[in-house]
């Protein structure tokens, strides 16, 4: 999958950079992580305790099955806005 963006009928924005797995990442500030990875062509966040891969499923935090570790916290990807610097890890697990 190539990434994505939509830009349509929204004013030029910030971008900011972070990184997923030591891979630079590109995203636009107010969005979350997991809409940026989205945009940038990756779907897969984490592998689940038994290696299936996860990505972004609800979108609001209440699945879990978008886990990252950011800066060394576990941290649900849709609910954590992008910001400069934040360095991001690939999740395993729901919770560990």
């Amino acid at each position: 999958m190539t990434g994505f963006r939509i830009t349509a009928g929204l004013a030029a924005r910030q971008t900011v950079s972070f990184t997923f797995d030591g891979t630079a990442v590109t995203g636009i500030a107010g969005e979350s992580v997991a809409a940026a990875l989205l945009a940038a062509g990756r779907m897969v966040l984490r592998g689940s305790p038994g290696g299936a891969a996860r990505g972004m499923f609800c979108a609001m935090g209440v699945c879990q099955e978008c886990v990252v570790i950011a800066d060394g916290v576990m941290q649900e990807s849709c609910r954590l806005p992008v910001r400069d610097g934040l360095m991001v890890t690939s999740g395993h697990g729901p919770r560990g």
